[in-house]
């Protein structure tokens, strides 16, 4: 089903972003600064689960991922069987596909994993703007910034156990993509599935599964079809400290 605009989102009701998740593009984005893209006509649009973003080598936006959560693969050698992959997750308040607004032609595989609403901007329009409001720019430079260092914190400590590395990962997405339940308190985490975990982490899904069971037994979380259960986030940052 081809993604549509969301007429129950107008753009005037799209406030309050500073809530979004901290150092997100939003986040990080002044109130007036916010108010300018408005102005632009931007709107939001829906994607359900399994679609594509139009971030191919052929498509002339960038998104702001309003809410929901994307997975980003990357095929640094060449597509194919067993080629590697870089995957990561990115969710509300981030803007993705940056890199066409120095490489028009640039692509990458952006896949939603829950219904997602995301901003679509014209790449050139967003240029424009950058240049025009250095606020908008400073806020999407310490923005990646941000995701630069934690994906680093994330996604690049292959040394570290697994047990270690999944905590530390299911904790950054209770941060960034996280909903809370009102009843219970707890955080949900709807979309990324253990298959997602084991590419994004590089290792095999039979570590995964042995990580989500301890982290069960420990009454951490809840593990669903392609949705985690957080009860305790200072339990899983425990983990992810290595403790």
């Amino acid at each position: 089903m081809p993604a549509t605009v969301d007429t129950s989102r107008p753009t005037g009701l799209l406030l309050g972003h500073e809530d979004k998740p901290e150092g997100s593009f939003l986040q990080r984005l002044p109130a007036e600064d916010w108010q300018t893209l408005l102005q632009a006509g931007l709107r939001g649009r829906v994607f359900g689960r399994d679609e594509l973003l139009p971030l191919g080598s052929d498509g002339r936006d960038v998104y702001i991922i309003w809410e929901g959560v994307v997975r980003q693969d990357r095929f640094p050698l060449g597509e194919g069987d067993n080629v590697p992959t870089v995957t990561r997750f990115r969710g509300g308040g981030q803007l993705v596909g940056e890199a066409k607004l120095v490489t028009p032609g640039s692509g990458v595989r952006t896949k939603c994993l829950a219904r997602t609403v995301a901003i679509p901007c014209r790449a050139r329009h967003f240029n424009v703007l950058l240049r025009r409001r250095p606020e908008i720019q400073l806020a999407l430079l310490c923005s990646l910034e941000d995701r630069n260092r934690s994906d680093e914190l994330v996604y690049a400590m292959a040394t570290r156990p697994p047990l270690e590395r999944i905590g530390r990962l299911l904790a950054h997405l209770a941060d960034t993509v996280g909903v809370p339940d009102p009843r219970t308190g707890w955080t949900v985490i709807s979309g990324p599935g253990q298959k997602d975990i084991a590419a994004a982490l590089q290792i095999a899904m039979s570590t995964v599964e042995n990580a989500i069971r301890t982290l069960r037994y420990h009454g951490d979380i809840e593990a669903r079809y392609r949705q985690f259960i957080v009860h305790d986030v200072d339990a899983l940052r425990h983990f992810a400290a290595g403790s």
